[in-house]
């Protein structure tokens, strides 16, 4: 069975649109689902008496006739939400079930279906509901009304005139009962009853769509690690082939004159080794190198599963990858000053510019992960303060826990 967050089924929504066909089908599959309520209490009985389909209605009572006087959170059942639509029929199946039982059936306001179908001002219904000898004609609600009342607080002439017709009076007319404290008692007991139960009801259906929130946070959490693994690798990838290709592009100076060998040297071997600034690329390539494929290889090896040892190899792994793009950005400096030749001022100008940028991305980058740091650090510490004093004066709420667990 599935359902949404308002614990909505299927087969409410097909008993809403009057889809008969689909209903029979669910019913055969599982009459249970019958019984089933949304989070406002409201079964599909509710739903189909309120949209006046008939059929769903006979389908639903034959599956499960006991569900006709089930309240939702208002304490309404289905003929209350009946007599709020037009189809006359569809009351009289819901009556029918037991006219002693259904017709006089107040939710929490008070108010019987004769209250609500005058308010609603449904005459045809009330003409059906005065025609049943079990409707009391001076049941009073809560707000001290009768269904006459009613009918005249909300303009309804013609529906005061015949409810009087068929003797229902005022409130004031009606002269109070003795009161009944076992009775009284009785209710007041109800009361409590179903309020406990619609909280109970709301706290659990917060903590189901709590639970929900806090399902899909660590499900974007773990997509977002996972996304930062796959792009450190592709960036590892990259610089290893920057890294691996560059020594083959430098310029080796290579001794190609026969007459002009240099002691020490053959025709055709590259000059270039002793150049200082040929050494300090080769060593800052090489080492990026390495590193770069050291990072490919734990990432394509390793398989983590856990988040928090995610957060940590993705922690160090990063760290790594600013070391290799540093020693690149050294490696392509030193470079320079090889390919320029003579113009070492070219070579000097981009270092000055590298240097710079370099430095104030990765200054950047430290002063917003320390500061991370010690917030988080700060953050830890108020939070285990403020549970040691609790835990001394009183248990944490399963609300507080929650919170708790949500911040780490």
């Amino acid at each position: 069975m599935t359902v949404d967050l308002s614990n909505t089924t299927a087969l409410h929504t097909a008993a809403t649109q009057g889809h008969i066909e689909i209903v029979n089908f669910l019913l055969e599959a599982g009459s249970g689902l019958a019984t089933i309520a949304r989070s406002n209490g409201k079964t599909a009985l509710h739903s189909a008496a309120r949209n006046g389909h008939l059929e769903v209605v006979k389908a639903l009572l034959a599956s499960e006739p006991g569900i006709a006087p089930r309240t939702d959170k208002k304490g309404q059942t289905a003929l209350h939400m009946a007599v709020k639509g037009q189809n006359l029929v569809v009351v009289e199946e819901l009556i029918g079930v037991d006219p002693s039982l259904m017709i006089n059936m107040v939710d929490t306001k008070g108010n019987t279906a004769l209250h609500i179908a005058s308010r609603k001002g449904r005459i045809e219904i009330v003409k059906l509901l005065l025609r049943y000898k079990e409707t009391d004609m001076k049941a009073v609600n809560r707000s001290g009304e009768t269904a006459f009342d009613t009918a005249e607080k909300t303009g309804q002439p013609d529906i005061a005139a015949l409810l009087q017709q068929h003797g229902v009076q005022s409130a004031r007319l009606i002269k109070p009962a003795t009161p009944n404290p076992a009775r009284e008692l009785k209710q007041t007991v109800s009361d409590i009853k179903h309020e406990v139960h619609n909280q109970l009801e709301h706290t659990r259906q917060t903590r189901k769509h709590v639970q929900g929130i806090v399902k899909r946070l660590h499900k974007m959490h773990s997509e977002g690690l996972n996304n930062a693994i796959n792009s450190t690798t592709v960036v590892a990838v990259l610089i290893a082939t920057v890294a691996f290709a560059g020594i083959f592009q430098v310029p080796g100076q290579y001794v190609d004159d026969a007459k002009n060998v240099p002691p020490g040297l053959s025709l055709g071997e590259a000059r270039i080794g002793q150049n200082p600034a040929f050494v300090i690329f080769f060593i800052f390539d090489s080492i990026s190198l390495f590193i770069s494929l050291a990072v490919v290889v734990v990432q394509t090896s390793v398989v983590v599963i856990e988040s928090k040892a995610k957060k940590q190899l993705m922690a160090v792994i990063n760290k790594i990858m600013w070391l290799a793009c540093v020693l690149v950005s050294v490696a392509y400096l030193a470079l320079s000053f090889v390919v320029v030749g003579d113009e070492r001022w070219l070579a000097i100008g981009v270092t000055i510019i590298g240097s710079v940028i370099m430095f104030a991305t990765l200054g950047t980058m430290c002063y917003w992960v320390i500061r991370h740091r010690i917030k988080a650090s700060s953050k830890r510490n108020i939070r285990r303060s403020s549970m040691e004093s609790q835990s001394q004066s009183y248990p944490l709420s399963d609300t507080e826990i929650l919170n708790n667990e949500l911040n780490k």
